[in-house]
């Protein structure tokens, strides 16, 4: 059984400093670490705060993902596709399920294609010029409907190996939008035509 918020609490403070700051993670020392160890301190370890405050469209009237369920550069029956603007990598997407519901929530069916999905996109995104690597995360501490991100790592940044990657994202200016717009229509009709579904609002000529 997991320890309880305070026993872990409590755990956590034994490696803390009389401020409560833990030390420095081994993390800032990889050569891709965006930081330099000397001046950086941990911030002081806070107490936990029960119950947790809610996520955003814990209630699905309340929902954004829900709302915006026929918006994309992808549709089918069941999923969308976003790409999310205003990044630093060359492209980061988004999928989620058009219907309300979190990963533990999937039904198997939905679960089976998250699988097949993930990779499609996966593999479309690294097939792109000059992007080595597509990162897939799921967070799930701030939305409540599921949401898959996608991260295009570009080709030659040996510094944005890893998990440092959406801190790097954070850091670097904005990658050309135009571009960025490019390469995700390249993705989204790959994936139409490795997977299924539908661009919005791309008109389709009729069979010959």
């Amino acid at each position: 059984m997991a320890l309880r918020p305070d026993e872990f609490y409590a755990h956590a403070r034994t490696a803390a400093d009389g401020e409560r700051r833990l030390p420095l993670a081994r993390m800032t020392g990889w050569d891709v670490s965006p930081f330099e160890p000397e001046g950086l301190r941990v911030a002081p370890m806070r107490p936990p705060v029960l119950p947790e405050p809610a996520r955003h469209g814990e209630d699905p009237a309340d929902c954004g993902a829900c709302r915006d369920r026929d918006e994309g550069i992808w549709l089918d029956d069941r999923w969308r596709l976003t790409r999310i603007p205003g990044v630093g990598v060359p492209l980061v997407l988004m999928l989620y399920p058009r219907d309300h519901c979190d990963l533990t929530d999937l039904p198997d069916g939905l679960a089976a294609e998250l699988g097949v999905l993930t990779t499609h996109i996966a593999r479309h995104v690294q097939a792109l010029p000059h992007i080595s690597r597509a990162h897939v995360y799921r967070i799930g501490d701030g939305g409540a409907h599921l949401h898959i991100w996608f991260f295009a790592r570009p080709e030659g940044q040996a510094q944005l190996y890893g998990s440092w990657l959406p801190v790097w994202d954070d850091l670097l200016p904005e990658y050309p939008a135009e571009v960025a717009e490019a390469d995700a229509a390249v993705v989204a009709d790959a994936l139409v035509a490795s997977y299924g579904g539908r661009r919005p609002g791309v008109c389709e000529l009729p069979p010959a």
